[in-house]
């Protein structure tokens, strides 16, 4: 037992230099975060096991074999903590009610994410810094931005995290880097707590996710509290809406490393220590030395595609997290300007007699949806699929003198249907029962046929999509697809 306390205490501060081949490390789940977390792993020496209850990572498995790690796939593979499990690695959709995380918890077995392991192996003499994003939307968007806005400056920047790229994929590069963009979801958050960020940004907090704290009353509380994680420890800038109350109130609260300064955005003229607009242009007024009297101009509005608001207010607090970091103000509009953002967020497809498809699969939660229905006057709505424990009131009390109709798919379409029926009760509404994901066909059939000139057809869920569909993308893919087909 003796041995075994050792180990602990040396785990919970564990770097990159410690003892590692003495450590059994557990690494819950073969996803993409899994795979890269094991990869670190064995790049400290540890020794690793790898359980997952699905089978549909053979060949990741079969590759670890090979390097000597122990796989255990299928059914029942994650009920019990193997004996002598030092740590477990888990990823981050993995709810702490999990048998095997409940179990390592009861044995005082210390529980990372694969962000907590990424910090932990640049430690002590490897540091990259770290500019940090996390909100209910515009993560993505706003992490592809920050780096954008680093490279323009020459700096050597990756986008990782959340974003798709495992952080501990990109330490172990060959590349040199300067500074990580890093997108944190509350999921990463969650099993995070030894990281110092550089500088962070909460860029808004709305219902999500709620179904991961299953049914607890204080839901969106724990919600919350996850996002606030970002900001503990930072070294910088604490990035904040001005807009959005909640997040100077978590800056307000943070544990900060003395120095550390609070920075707003917002779409107004901005105050003292903040970023705004004013007449058109993205001005800073925060990280100048004439900020009592003067503004400095870092890009137009222009710069920004899609101008829409939510969007320039992701510019504004990209700019932030690349002003705290040293970027020069010209780097912001050269790095707006050469963005290519992915797809599925607000994109246009198509136009055909005076209706506009656009898709916005990547609206994934009410907040999301509402962004893109401020940018169309009147629109034949599709949504539906998994709605994570949110609700749907506020946004159609909002925009039902826009809707045109609505078509409605997935596993929670009728809570969907429900509440239109509550709040616009005149708008026609189709509900399809199929789980087929060639139901998008007859979606975008209905869709047309209520449709007027001058209407946007808008597929913007509002919910998740693996109750269909492979990812948001698949399922903005199938609609694009469908769109075509339908159109000729």
């Amino acid at each position: 037992m003796g041995d075994r306390i050792v180990t602990l205490d040396w785990i919970r501060t564990a770097n990159r230099l410690s003892d590692w081949p003495s450590a059994q490390v557990v690494v819950a789940g073969l996803g993409v975060s899994g795979f890269a977390a094991a990869d670190g792993l064995m790049s400290l020496g540890a020794r690793i096991i790898v359980l997952d209850e699905s089978t549909a990572h053979a060949e990741k498995a079969e590759l670890l074999e090979k390097l000597d790690v122990t796989v255990r796939l299928g059914p029942g593979s994650t009920a019990e903590l193997p004996p002598g499990t030092d740590l477990v690695v888990t990823s981050p959709g993995w709810r702490p009610s999990a048998p095997l995380l409940r179990q390592a918890a009861a044995a005082d077995v210390p529980v990372w994410g694969e962000t907590e392991l990424a910090w932990r192996m640049m430690q002590p003499d490897r540091v990259i810094p770290w500019l940090g994003v996390t909100g209910t939307n515009g993560k993505t968007t706003t992490t592809q931005m920050v780096e954008a806005m680093l490279i323009a400056d020459g700096r050597k920047a990756a986008a990782v995290g959340n974003i798709g790229r495992p952080i501990i994929e990109a330490i172990l590069d060959d590349v040199d880097y300067d500074v990580f963009a890093v997108e944190l979801s509350s999921f990463q958050l969650h099993w995070m707590n030894n990281v110092n960020l550089h500088s962070a940004v909460v860029l808004n907090v709305h219902p999500d996710h709620l179904e991961w704290y299953e049914g607890a009353p204080d839901a969106m509380q724990r919600y919350t509290a996850e996002k606030a994680k970002i900001y503990e420890g930072v070294t910088h800038s604490c990035v904040y809406n001005v807009d959005e109350p909640v997040t100077e109130r978590l800056v307000e609260e943070a544990e900060v490393v003395e120095g550390a300064r609070a920075i707003g955005f917002t779409l107004g003229t901005p105050a003292i220590s903040m970023l705004g607009v004013v007449d058109d242009l993205l001005v800073d007024r925060a990280f100048v030395e004439q900020r009592r009297d003067s503004a400095l101009e870092l890009a137009k509005v222009s710069d920004v595609q899609p101008a829409a608001p939510h969007n320039v207010a992701n510019a504004l607090a990209a700019a932030a997290l690349a002003r705290s970091y040293g970027v020069h103000h010209s780097s912001v509009a050269k790095g707006l300007q050469r963005l290519q953002l992915g797809g599925h967020r607000i994109q246009r497809i198509a136009e055909a007699d005076g209706v506009v498809w656009v898709d916005d699969s990547k609206a994934t939660n009410p907040h999301a949806a509402n962004s893109a229905m401020n940018a169309f006057e009147s629109f034949v709505w599709i949504a539906g699929g998994q709605a994570k424990g949110t609700t749907f009131d506020q946004l159609i009390e909002r925009h039902r003198s826009k809707l045109r109709a609505a078509v409605v798919i997935g596993v929670d379409r009728h809570l969907i249907a429900k509440t239109l029926a509550r709040h616009a009760p005149d708008v026609p509404v189709r509900v399809l029962d199929t789980t087929d994901t060639g139901v998008m066909d007859e979606v975008v059939a209905l869709a047309g046929q209520f449709a007027r000139p001058g209407d946007t057809v808008l597929l913007s869920p509002g919910c998740a999509s693996l109750d269909m569909f492979d990812s948001y993308s698949a399922r903005g893919d199938a609609f694009a697809a469908a769109v075509q087909k339908y159109l000729g």
